[in-house]
């Protein structure tokens, strides 16, 4: 994480139902408030004493137990080198999505002559002093790591293919290009006939799904980065005693994966039953068909955004549990408007839940009261 990095999202929807962030006389908080804030969630709900710290889980198998299908857990500590084998009933897998780098396919990027580098990797922009720098990738870092390269850039060259450029007003020095077709040497040719000279080509081209340590018997694929085959974008088809908590983006998470456990310990205690592997399976396929239809790509298949609230309805429903309230979607849509239209400030703004359809929030002075 870079030093500068805030939270895209405000605090007041980075909670969990049952545990809201602390309060505060700002919205966006740094990471290290963030930490703090998982570390008192956890110390609150006894949690902290079950965690295994400086452990690599090495492989995770399906295998027959006595009464039904058991899990075989094979992991090492760190910090003696000794490693050891386990069994479970259930497994949830809750590693995240954001460690393994996606690097695009561009002619030329393997020769490119000057460096080449991606956003997990940024720290802090003083390695751009006076370089021409080719930022690739519009998402929320990508943004918020060009405005700040330009405080020391010669130049910035945010190459995106956003449907609707960003609104926000960027210093002189950073222009706006279409994708990137191909890299000649250290010029950067574009998809509409121009090229720019660069010293570095930044990726913030987002994260692969990487599940190392699940054996190839779990029956998880990832493919054009689609993880299959998952009922509600959660349960291991294949083997329901295993869920992958967090697959979906474009989310409000901590309250998305608040509900997805709820659904699934509700399933494990047989509060409602899930519905047949056959059935499961033709419900995944159709979705992917319906997705398609509607313009998603394979490498979109768990992209929310506006359909999380239908998503977080169905777990809700099926499960028997309380949905999120629809202010939390509200703000969630309302901050990501902001993030467009005034990249530079708009963390600045402050949010207040006022009921379960309304809020507030103050924006340069300005107080608005929204439902």
């Amino acid at each position: 994480m870079y030093k500068s990095l805030r939270t895209n999202l405000p605090k007041e929807i980075m909670g969990f139902p049952d545990f809201p962030v602390p309060e505060s006389d700002k919205s966006y908080l740094p990471a290290k408030d963030m930490l703090a804030f998982l570390q008192l969630y956890s110390d609150k709900n006894g949690v902290t004493p079950y965690i295994k710290f400086k452990h690599h889980v090495q492989l995770v198998k399906p295998k027959e137990g006595p009464d039904g299908e058991l899990w075989d857990v094979s992991f090492k500590d760190l910090t003696t080198g000794v490693s050891e084998t386990r069994e479970y009933d259930y497994v949830f897998v809750c590693n995240g999505h954001y460690n393994t780098p996606f690097i695009p396919r561009i002619p030329g990027l393997k020769e490119f002559k000057g460096d080449v580098m991606h956003s997990h990797d940024y720290r802090v922009p003083e390695i751009f002093t006076g370089k021409r720098v080719l930022v690739i990738g519009a998402g929320p870092s990508g943004m918020d790591i060009a405005l700040e390269v330009t405080s020391v850039a010669q130049k910035v060259v945010l190459s995106h293919h956003l449907s609707e450029p960003p609104r926000t007003v960027f210093p002189d020095n950073l222009v706006q290009k279409p994708d990137v077709e191909r890299l000649d040497g250290n010029i950067a040719n574009f998809k509409d006939g121009s090229e720019e000279e660069v010293d570095v080509v930044f990726l913030c081209t987002g994260y692969m799904y990487n599940f190392p340590f699940l054996h190839k018997s779990c029956g998880i694929v990832v493919e054009e980065n689609c993880v299959e085959p998952l009922y509600k974008h959660l349960v291991n088809i294949h083997h329901p005693t295993m869920c992958l908590v967090g697959v979906p983006y474009y989310v409000c998470a901590f309250s998305m994966f608040d509900l997805q456990v709820r659904y699934y310990v509700r399933a494990i205690k047989g509060e409602f039953s899930l519905p047949t592997r056959q059935d499961m399976l033709r419900h995944w396929r159709q979705e992917l068909r319906e997705r398609a239809a509607r313009g998603y790509s394979r490498r979109q298949a768990h992209m929310m955004g506006p359909d999380q609230e239908r998503y977080y309805a169905s777990l809700a429903s099926e499960a028997g549990t309380k949905n999120l309230p629809p202010v939390i979607t509200k703000i969630r849509e309302e901050s990501s408007i902001r993030f467009l239209h005034n990249l530079k400030h708009y963390r600045q703004d402050v949010y207040k839940i006022i009921d379960d359809d309304t809020y507030e929030v103050i924006s340069n002075g300005k107080r608005e009261i929204l439902c």
